[in-house]
């Protein structure tokens, strides 16, 4: 790693357990019978003759040799993060081995078994693959000191190698930090092992090819072979921690000690087990600078995270057909919604609602410009072509909370409390514009006190009751809001500083029951939900998500329907940074699954 260095449909996920770990690697490899003496393993026979245990003992990594930092405080910096573990491997992970130059210096890189229906696969980093030529081996748990017939599934023969390619090193490297980085996957298809095995009928097993649903995942494993100078015994290295977003790009990123050089191409594998021959892989390590930071730290590594391409070239190598040359250019990351993260800091309100009439809920917006656009969900996460209802004006700016819901008919309407007090329903905004305007509250009112605004089904005939929490931290509920007034309020929580911290809220369906919710961040950054909120009361309260930091650069939040595959609400979030996130089907205990609506860094 590390500088280390529209088409077809893609492949189909695969059904897959968990990875595992091989028999005692230092076993004698059986003595070849005379089937096996055929030409099925004639090719990895003769690379046997070159590849003596001597040459792969002193193989250096292919990636640039990685370090763990001198600096001051280093050590216990260190000592405060993951380290990986050494341990002595597993069938499905292993070492690449190739000879390059007049001298004949030797290389190597990690890669890994994919379960295909051609049972020939491995995964590895196109950094690592650009120059593998003829003379490239792939070993399943590697044993370092033994020879080739005694590895403990042979050694396989590199045929071919698939590269996307727009993959575009940066000059002079093999490795890059544009765009392209995105793209840093390759496939090999290899020979039948010495003995006249297929790879997957050798190992046992392979893992299974998967897009992540989204880039922050509880936990994954990842495998590789690190540098001999940081590992004499050559074991591989493994280590199980959460994941993020590497910013600005469709890469993850984990933190993680002990991945020196050698590591590029490991497989970042979500259901990883110790003695298990199958499993999930969304990534290999690799990616921007080759898979880790521009200083070279050894903790620091990132990982493609698989798209429609890396699940076309997958089908490119089990077909053994070249990648097409006409492939559209690659441009990076492409959100849902129109307009990248610098855009988006300026959304100051966000409201859901079906404001299209088509029964899929849609996102408005007003700009901190006060410019209100409408963006039409397509039941399916996505949004169609951005509607500017608003022009920028002064008078928008003077919005100072927001909230849809359907206070006349079935249609969904939009609420606004003002900074001189009124409020004004809009029963029908759409995309021709916000329509008529109904003057619920005249300027100087109480409702100047009304900090945040948000409906749902709580408890109402009409369907849509209106909560809101006033500056001194007390709640109310108006169960019957509508275009005749806001109904009789109840007092939900009396004034109190604890409700007065309140950063933000909406209301939405996160239990499944079809009833009125709240999920509230608070000003630590915790998350909590109460379920069947009504003029009865709050409800009952669930902790979504403990105090976070990262929870704290929450700036908006709305819930809406906006995918029709749950039976829950899906949470909408503007961060600090532009950065807009879907968490689709959220629950009372847990957030939904991470959908990224406008990229970090775009």
């Amino acid at each position: 790693m590390f500088s280390r260095a529209g088409r077809r449909a893609g492949v189909a996920v695969l059904c897959a357990a968990l990875l595992g770990l091989a028999t005692p690697a230092a076993r004698a490899a059986p003595t070849p019978s005379a089937p096996a003496a055929s030409a099925a393993g004639q090719e990895a026979r003769q690379a046997a003759r070159f590849w003596t245990a001597r040459r792969m003992a002193g193989s250096e990594p292919l990636d640039a040799v990685r370090h763990a930092p001198s600096a001051p405080g280093a050590s216990a910096a260190a000592a405060a993060r993951p380290k990986g573990t050494l341990f002595p491997g597993t069938r499905l992970v292993g070492t690449f081995f190739g000879a390059d130059g007049p001298r004949g210096t030797t290389w190597h890189c990690t890669g890994s078994v994919i379960d295909t229906k051609a049972r020939n696969i491995v995964l590895t980093a196109a950094h690592c693959a650009l120059n593998m030529k003829s003379d490239y081996i792939f070993v399943p748990k590697f044993v370092k000191g033994a020879a080739p017939d005694r590895q403990p599934y042979g050694i396989f023969h590199i045929q071919r190698i698939f590269i996307d390619p727009r993959y575009k090193p940066d000059r002079g490297s093999t490795t890059t930090k544009g765009v392209s980085s995105d793209l840093d996957t390759a496939f090999a298809r290899v020979s039948a092992n010495q003995w006249g095995k297929s790879l997957q009928d050798a190992v046992g097993g392979g893992l299974t090819f998967t897009r992540p649903a989204g880039y922050a995942l509880r936990n994954v494993t990842v495998v590789g072979y690190p540098s001999h100078r940081h590992n004499s015994a050559g074991h591989a290295v493994r280590c199980t921690v959460p994941t993020r977003q590497l910013r600005g790009y469709r890469q993850l990123s984990m933190t993680c000690g002990g991945y020196y050089g050698g590591v590029s191409g490991s497989p970042w594998i979500t259901d990883y087990a110790d003695d298990a021959r199958t499993g999930h892989v969304i990534g290999d390590l690799g990616g921007y600078h080759g898979g880790g930071n521009d200083a070279d730290v050894d903790y620091v590594s990132y990982a493609t995270a698989f798209g429609a391409d890396a699940a076309n070239l997958l089908a490119d190598a089990v077909a053994g057909q070249a990648p097409p040359a006409d492939l559209p250019p690659y441009r990076g990351l492409k959100g849902a919604l129109a307009g990248g993260a610098a855009r988006w800091r300026g959304a100051a309100l966000m409201a859901s609602g079906d404001y299209t009439g088509d029964r899929h809920d849609d996102l408005l917006v007003v700009w901190s410009d006060g410019a209100v656009t409408l963006h039409p969900g397509d039941g399916k996460g996505g949004f169609g072509a951005e509607k500017r209802l608003r022009e920028a004006d002064s008078v928008w700016t003077r919005a100072r909370a927001l909230t849809g819901g359907t206070f006349t008919g079935d249609r969904s309407g939009l609420l606004v409390r003002w900074a001189d007090g009124g409020v004004t329903l809009y029963p029908r905004p759409g995309p021709s514009g916000l329509g008529r305007e109904i003057r619920m509250a005249a300027p100087g009112s109480v409702w100047k006190n009304a900090v945040q605004v948000t409906t749902g089904s709580f408890g109402g005939s009409r369907g849509t009751g209106l909560l809101v929490r006033w500056a001194d931290g007390s709640l109310t509920l108006h169960p019957e809001a509508g275009a005749d007034g806001f109904g009789t309020g109840t007092r939900l929580v009396a004034a109190n500083g604890t409700w007065a911290k309140a950063a933000s809220l909406t209301g939405g369906d996160f239990g499944g029951t079809a009833t009125g919710d709240l999920l509230v961040r608070g000003a630590d950054g915790a998350l909590d939900t109460y379920t069947d909120t009504s003029a009865a009361g709050l409800g009952t309260r669930s902790r979504t998500r403990g105090p976070s930091g990262l929870w704290q650069h929450a700036r908006v939040l709305t819930a809406g329907r906006f995918r029709h595959d749950g039976s829950a609400d899906d949470l909408i979030v503007r961060w600090s940074d532009g950065e807009t996130t879907l968490y689709a089907d959220t629950g009372a205990t847990s957030l939904g699954t991470e959908y990224t609506l406008v990229h970090p860094g775009t």
